[in-house]
């Protein structure tokens, strides 16, 4: 366990909780929302917390596909593969987005931890294909360029966000 973690946030959390085995899926998803992925070092500190063991609060964080024991980056992006979309070109967008950010099937995430880009079987929006999604907001009918935009957008929100 890193030393210079600060369970500040962690315990606030717990703190909403009864200390319970009930409360682990809530617990989660609130760190998750958090810091946009499960860091290794809140198991033990929860295991005790909540008193259950540690390889069932990791059973639960590897079972659930909406946990991720690898950091994201702050904008989560998901480029559906469905038959739609792949059909009305959401590849050449995938390889787009990756080659922008720097990223491959493997790697998945920047090195600023800004953007993730994950591909998934369907987000249900099959009418508007191809489809993206950045932290669940739809984005329709897009093409490689349209996603260059986009990235652009949240760049220069970014910087000025940071000015």
């Amino acid at each position: 366990m890193k030393k210079d973690f600060d369970f500040t946030v962690v315990d606030n959390i717990l703190a909403k909780y009864p200390a319970e085995e009930l409360s682990t899926i809530a617990i989660l998803q609130d760190i998750q929302e958090y810091y946009h992925y499960l860091p290794e070092e809140i198991f033990p500190h929860i295991a005790k917390a909540i008193n259950v063991g540690e390889a069932r609060l990791y059973g639960v964080a590897t079972f659930y596909e909406n946990f991720s024991l690898d950091p994201k980056g702050k904008y989560v992006i998901r480029c559906c593969d469905g038959t739609a979309c792949h059909v009305r070109g959401s590849l050449p967008i995938l390889n787009k987005l990756r080659e922008e950010l720097g990223l491959s099937e493997e790697k998945k995430t920047t090195d600023d931890l800004m953007f993730t880009v994950e591909t998934v079987s369907c987000l249900g929006a099959c009418g508007l294909a191809p489809v993206l999604t950045v932290n669940g907001e739809t984005y329709p009918a897009m093409t490689p360029e349209k996603a260059v935009e986009l990235l652009n957008e949240l760049r220069a929100k970014e910087a000025a966000a940071n000015e």
